[in-house]
């Protein structure tokens, strides 16, 4: 959600300009300055305030002709400043667009100004405000392996076995024991895409190679391996391999199509 501040000498302009502003549900606060001065004083407000402060302005949206200070002049001494605003330009005159992208504006946008024209300016702005998306923790799990405890991820794991209450892990390089039953790591790891194959196996289901029925009997290859999969789990992990497919289809495949 942003603050935004509107810069405008004219009077009607700054208050439609405000008024398209604040019907985007993408605006928090906008708010009006007549001139250069009064938007300076606005935003040494917000910087006294500090990076967390609630009268914080995200965005100028800024007229060019304006008495004293011009907005190509106000937002070059903006963006000397520790923590400038972004700045989209809002004129009559297409001529400046140049010198305003030196000065690193979002946008251009020209008068009149059109609400679908103003919208795609502050869905920009927005994108460059929204913080990036959380990176989901790799997840790991240690392994004793000569006196020395390994961390491997999850992600590396192709399939697991059982063997009592261990279970050994598979990867390309090798295999790890851990004292963990299967059944555990069944359930922990079931988010991750890992399904029960056998009483015996655990497998990641994207490191399905091969699905293969010979003679009644269900195997799958996971990388060079052959393991069983019992008739219990077969049709449950034939439909999560067939729902795999049909997700990874391009948009013009389907059914019916080509």
């Amino acid at each position: 959600m942003l603050r935004v501040l509107a810069v405008d000498d004219e009077e009607p302009a700054l208050a439609e300009l405000l008024h398209l502003l604040r019907a985007d549900p993408r605006v928090r606060g906008a708010e009006g300055a007549g001139d250069a001065a009064g938007a300076l004083r606005r935003i040494g407000r917000a910087l006294d305030a500090g990076p967390d402060g609630a009268e914080a302005i995200d965005v100028v949206f800024l007229d060019i002709h304006m008495p004293g200070l011009s907005g190509l002049d106000l937002a070059r001494l903006l963006g000397g400043s520790a923590r400038p605003p972004l700045i989209v330009f809002v004129t009559a005159h297409e001529g400046f667009a140049v010198r305003a992208f030196d000065l690193r504006a979002v946008d251009y946008v020209l008068k009149p100004v059109r609400a679908e024209r103003l919208a795609e300016a502050v869905r920009r702005v927005s994108e460059l405000t929204e913080p990036p998306p959380a990176t989901a923790p790799v997840e790991q799990i240690p392994v004793e392996l000569g006196g020395v405890t390994r961390f491997v991820p999850v992600d590396d794991i192709a399939y697991v076995e059982a063997q009592g209450d261990y279970a050994r892990l598979h990867t390309d390089e090798g295999s790890h024991l851990v004292r963990i039953p299967l059944a555990v790591l069944e359930e922990r790891w079931a988010a991750r895409g890992f399904v029960r194959i056998h009483r015996s196996h655990l497998v990641a289901l994207g490191r399905i190679d091969e699905l293969r029925l010979d003679a009644g009997v269900t195997t799958v290859r996971v990388g060079a391996a052959e393991l069983a999969v019992s008739r219990r789990h077969a049709r449950h992990l034939r439909e999560l391999l067939m729902s795999r497919v049909r997700g990874r289809r391009r948009p013009y495949e389907s059914a019916g199509g080509p």
